[in-house]
C-alpha cells in the first residue's frame, strides 16, 4: 500500500537532490557545449564546400537516425575497443552534446533560413564583413525563431538526462534506485522522482517564456492595427556603420 512517510522521505531524501543537480548541471553543461557546435554544423550545410556540406550532412544523419542510448553505450564500453577511454561523465557529456548538437543544427538552420536575404545582401553591399553580417543582421532576427524550439530542446534534454544512467552516471534517476533498494518503496521514490522532474521543467518553463519575451522585444505589435514593427536589426545595423 502507499505510504506518506516513504513518500515525503524520498521528497527530502539528501541522495534525490544531489541527483537532481546532477541533472541540472549535466543539462546545462551539454546545452552550453552543443549550441555553438549546432551553429557550426549548420552553417557547415549551408556552405557552398561540397565536402563541408557533406559531412556536415552526414554527421546529422547519424546522429538523429541511431538511439541516444546506443551512441552512450558505444562511447562508454566501445571505444575502449579502439583505445579511447573515457570516464563516465566524459562519456556521458560527449554523447548528450554529439547527439543534441545534430537536432539543433537544424533548429539553427531553420532560424537563419527565416531570415530574408535580402537583409544580409544590403549589409554586405554596405561594406559589412560576412561574420558581422550574421552577427548584426541575421542572428538577432533568427533568434525570434529559434528560441522556442531551443528552449523545448533544453526540456526535453533535462528528461533526456535518465539515459546517462545506464552508463553509471548518478543523476536523479540512478540516485532514486539506490534510495528505493533500502526500503524497497518503488512507487513512492519514483514518484518522487517524477515530482522533482515536474519542478524543474516548470522553472524552465518560466525561464523560457522570459527569454522569449526578452528576445521578441524588437518585433513587437503596433498599437492600431497590429501590424509587426521590426526595430532591433535596422538600429543595429546602423550603429555598427556609425
Amino acid at each position: 500500500m502507499w505510504s506518506w512517510d516513504a513518500f515525503f522521505d524520498f521528497l527530502t531524501n539528501p541522495q534525490l537532490i544531489q541527483g537532481a543537480w546532477t541533472t541540472i548541471w549535466l543539462t546545462a553543461v551539454s546545452m552550453a557545449l552543443a549550441l555553438p557546435l549546432a551553429v557550426l554544423v549548420a552553417l557547415g550545410r549551408a556552405s557552398r564546400i561540397a565536402p563541408v556540406r557533406a559531412v556536415t550532412g552526414f554527421y546529422v544523419w547519424l546522429m538523429r537516425g541511431t538511439p541516444l542510448l546506443v551512441q552512450l553505450v558505444i562511447i562508454y564500453t566501445g571505444l575502449p575497443q579502439l583505445g579511447l577511454r573515457l570516464g563516465v561523465i566524459s562519456a556521458a557529456l560527449t554523447g548528450l552534446v554529439l547527439n543534441e548538437a545534430a537536432y539543433l543544427s537544424e533548429i539553427v538552420r531553420a532560424g537563419v533560413l527565416s531570415v530574408p536575404r535580402g537583409q544580409s545582401e544590403a549589409a554586405r553591399a554596405l561594406g559589412m564583413p560576412p561574420w558581422k553580417v550574421f552577427r548584426v543582421v541575421v542572428m538577432p532576427q533568427a533568434l525570434r525563431v529559434m528560441v522556442p524550439p531551443l528552449g523545448n530542446s533544453f526540456n526535453g534534454l533535462l528528461k533526456t538526462t535518465t539515459l546517462v544512467s545506464v552508463i553509471s552516471v548518478e543523476e536523479l534517476l540512478r540516485r532514486t534506485q539506490f534510495a528505493v533498494q533500502t526500503n524497497f518503496r518503488v512507487l513512492e521514490g519514483l514518484t518522487a522522482a517524477a515530482l522533482y522532474y515536474l519542478a524543474m521543467t516548470t522553472l524552465w518553463g518560466l525561464v523560457q517564456r522570459w527569454l522569449e519575451i526578452r528576445v521578441g522585444r524588437g518585433h513587437q505589435t503596433g498599437p492600431s492595427k497590429g501590424r509587426r514593427v521590426k526595430t532591433a536589426a535596422v538600429p543595429a545595423l546602423e550603429m555598427e556603420i556609425r
